[in-house]
Formats: C-alpha cells, sequence, structure tokens
C-alpha cells in the first residue's frame, strides 16, 4: 500500500443506499481493514446518472456541483459500481466544461476509483480464504468492463481465494440489459437480454452470482428469482470477499 494514502471519500451509490446497504458496509470494512480511514460525507446523494442519461443535463450538473462540492478534500473517491464511477470519472470534465466548477470537476475525475481497482491496484491487498470448496460466476458490468476498464480486478482478487473457482458466463462482455432507465423505456429488449444472461449464468452450475454492480445483480437475480424460487443466491463482490475472508466464512 502506498504510505501517502491513509484516508479515502466512499461514494454510496443510491443503490447500495436503498437496497443492497450491507455491500456498502462491506466495502468500507475491506477498506479500513488495510488501515484506510474512510470519510462517509452525509450531504452525498446521487451521480447525476439518471438524468445524465435521459437528456437531462441541467438537472444532471445541478447534482454534479453538489457532489463536487462535496467530495472537496485532495482525496480518492472510492465507488463500488463502475457505473457510477465512470459518471464521476468519464462524464463530470465534458457535462461541466464551461461551469465555474469545471475545474474542480476535472481534478475530481482524476480522483475516482471503482472499488475493487482501488483495493487491488492502489493497495494490492492480499487475500486469504477461510471458506470451503464452492464455484462462483462473476458478472461484469459493461460499465466496469468498457468505461472503466477494470474488468480484471475484480477476478484477480476472486482468483487469491484458493477454495473458490471461479467462472464467467458465455459470452460475458454482452449486457445484461438493465441500463437504468434503459430496462423502463425499452422493456422488452432489455427482457430479451436478461432472459439471455440468465441462460448463461445457470449453464456455469455454480452456486453463487457475483458482480460489482448493484444495479446489474439486482437485474440479473431478480430475472433469475422470477423464472425459479429457488435460484441461486447473488452478492455485491464485495460481500463475497469479506466474507470469505473473516472468521464467519462458509
Amino acid at each position: 500500500m502506498s504510505p501517502t494514502i491513509d484516508r479515502v471519500y466512499f461514494f454510496g451509490t443510491c443503490l447500495i443506499d436503498v437496497f443492497y446497504p450491507g455491500a456498502g458496509m462491506a466495502a468500507i470494512t475491506l477498506l479500513e481493514r488495510e488501515g484506510i480511514e474512510v470519510l462517509f460525507p452525509q450531504a452525498q446523494t446521487c451521480c447525476g446518472q439518471p438524468p445524465y442519461n435521459s437528456g437531462y443535463d441541467d438537472e444532471a450538473r445541478t447534482i454534479a456541483r453538489q457532489v463536487i462540492e462535496t467530495f472537496d478534500l485532495p482525496i480518492p473517491i472510492i465507488v463500488p459500481s463502475g457505473s457510477c464511477a465512470g459518471m464521476l470519472r468519464k462524464h463530470y470534465p465534458a457535462l461541466m466544461a464551461g461551469d465555474p466548477l469545471e475545474e474542480k470537476a476535472n481534478q475530481l475525475a482524476t480522483r475516482v476509483y471503482e472499488l475493487h481497482q482501488f483495493l487491488h491496484r492502489v493497495l494490492n491487498i492480499t487475500l486469504e480464504d477461510q471458506g470451503k470448496p464452492t464455484r462462483v460466476v462473476m458478472h461484469t458490468s459493461c460499465s466496469a468492463r468498457r468505461e472503466m476498464e477494470v474488468m480484471d480486478d475484480g477476478l484477480s482478487l476472486l482468483r487469491q481465494l484458493g477454495n473458490v473457482e471461479v467462472c464467467e458466463p458465455e459470452n460475458a462482455e454482452t449486457c445484461c440489459g438493465f441500463g437504468g432507465t434503459f430496462a423502463v423505456k425499452m422493456s422488452d429488449i432489455s427482457e430479451a437480454m436478461v432472459a439471455d444472461k440468465c441462460a448463461a449464468v445457470n449453464a456455469t452450475g455454480a452456486s453463487t452470482l457475483l458482480s460489482s454492480d448493484c444495479g446489474c445483480l439486482m437485474n440479473i437475480h431478480g430475472a433469475l428469482k422470477h423464472r425459479n424460487p429457488d435460484a441461486m443466491p447473488a452478492e455485491h463482490l464485495a460481500e463475497f470477499l469479506l466474507r470469505r475472508t473473516s472468521g464467519d466464512a462458509s
């Protein structure tokens, strides 16, 4: 670990706040376990991606200004989602061009890391598996794969776990059909895409579905459960990593 990094911001994301709080707590614990002080600004809100993706740039800028002013210290911003991390890192600079906060937006973008990217590339953590043998299937989101280019980081962390067999579904690079508002506006196409993804996930014979993006996790697991109430459980990757490397591993 770099001796200069002893404090980070944690950007919680809307889906973690509302649907997956355990994933957020697990991510914070993983960071704290490495000696990092984690700051969680209570004033934080959405990253602004929903209005931005729907063409409401003015509304997205209003949200972005609040984020920029809230995460103002010159320390890393850790995001447990490739999608939200991509919004902050890749889209804020263009969105805020010409705005009084343009320079701060550009500076903020350089401080944004997806969680598992930060754990793997920056902290270079070492994991010791304490669980029983199991097989998992990992879904890497489009944003993590193409926007943040962190597709290998989560898999690399999983492969440190000696009793975990890691697999990916066939056509792993294809979208699960969530895409935020896309799933609402083009529900028929979204449903067909997630059906293909569910078939590929089931074909792996894995016992647990993992992803580092809660939107994808909610979409795929929800579709799996709709088709089969006894479908495999699903976890955010942070929760799985913490569980496998702590005393209550199973």
